[in-house]
């Protein structure tokens, strides 16, 4: 009897350690999102966080947070690079700040499209960005679509180079996005994304550079009228792992978890091509003119870019052949 007892108390101690053991091995991840419910990164990465959390098993559970609640993108970068966030969907231009390589893909006019954006962000030279991320701290395993930025405001059509003169215009914080406007005759002011309405309500700012799905989610359309397609710049975004949380990963689940990122980029560009064609229709509905720029403006537009390339290659110079490489890249299609 004695025997049996201690048998069910040994037995009962082994099933609680392991029951532990269990939870101590699993996995609560927080992600990072600034975009709204229903735009199409979020819905890409809510199916990357319900994929990872299936898939597992339960082993990582995976939540994501909208809107930017948890910190605007610079806090949630550092917040990914020290752990305290584990996954993320962040826009690649405010992290050429820590990351050089990845500056490069903040030249404006850098890509000749989206499609040859798709072929580069996919093949070696994606690989090399994700391996340069991975040394500060952030494992990047699938590259989203933003479509094309240009420029949008509250005064007049910006067709050529000189109509940006004296216009306050907000940019991401990158000191080349600040050199790209003030080269272009503007003014250009880092601030928040979410401080960018008040401020064309108040007339702090001018306009600011996006693409029509953030231009028209933002409802920044219901404040500045004129939407000018000079589409300088193409920035890839990515899904991101804190490499904290990646490489307390078993191999079976890094696999999953990468799989996971790569099938949510497919289906985030599927919709983002359908959102910018709804997103164009809606704000042009709400009477925001369209400014189409023509061959001649946009090579005037790509001349005044040449002090900032020229001012780029100074500050590195190792950098200009992988330029030249991503430049000599064909397009995917």
């Amino acid at each position: 009897m004695i025997n049996t007892s201690l048998f069910r108390t040994t037995l009962l101690s082994g099933l609680v350690a392991l029951a532990a053991t269990s939870v101590a091995s699993a996995a609560d991840w927080r992600g990072w999102n600034i975009h709204p419910e229903g735009y199409p990164n979020t819905v890409a990465l809510k199916t990357f966080a319900d994929t990872v959390t299936d898939k597992t098993g339960g082993e990582v559970t995976a939540e994501v947070f909208n809107g930017g609640i948890l910190g605007d993108q610079p806090d949630a970068i550092d917040q990914v690079r020290n752990g305290a966030l584990d996954f993320a969907n962040f826009n690649l231009g405010p992290m050429g700040e820590f990351v050089p390589s990845i500056n490069v893909l903040s030249l404006p006019f850098l890509f000749t499209g989206v499609d040859q954006m798709h072929a580069v962000m996919d093949g070696k030279i994606g690989e090399r960005f994700s391996k340069d991320l991975s040394d500060e701290g952030i494992v990047a395993l699938a590259w989203f679509d933003s479509g094309a930025r240009s420029f949008y405001d509250t005064q007049r059509p910006i067709e050529k180079p000189d109509d940006l003169d004296g216009l306050k215009i907000r940019v991401m914080n990158n000191q080349l996005y600040v050199d790209m406007v003030d080269d272009l005759g503007g003014n250009a002011t880092p601030m928040a994304y979410g401080e960018v309405y008040q401020s064309l309500t108040t007339g702090v700012l001018d306009g600011a550079e996006n693409n029509f799905p953030s231009f028209e989610s933002s409802n920044h359309y219901e404040v500045a009228k004129f939407y000018s397609l000079t589409e300088h710049l193409i920035l890839p975004e990515c899904v991101c792992i804190s490499k904290q949380s990646w490489d307390a990963l078993s191999e079976e689940n890094q696999k999953i978890v990468r799989q996971a990122a790569v099938d949510a980029a497919k289906q985030q560009r599927d919709l983002w091509a359908q959102r910018e064609t709804d997103s164009r229709k809606k704000v042009e509905d709400a009477g925001v003119k369209i400014n189409e720029i023509s061959a001649d403006a946009k090579t005037a537009f790509q001349d005044k870019m040449k002090p900032v390339y020229e001012k780029f290659y100074a500050a590195n110079p190792e950098m200009k052949s992988l330029v030249e490489e991503i430049q000599a890249t064909k397009s995917s299609n």
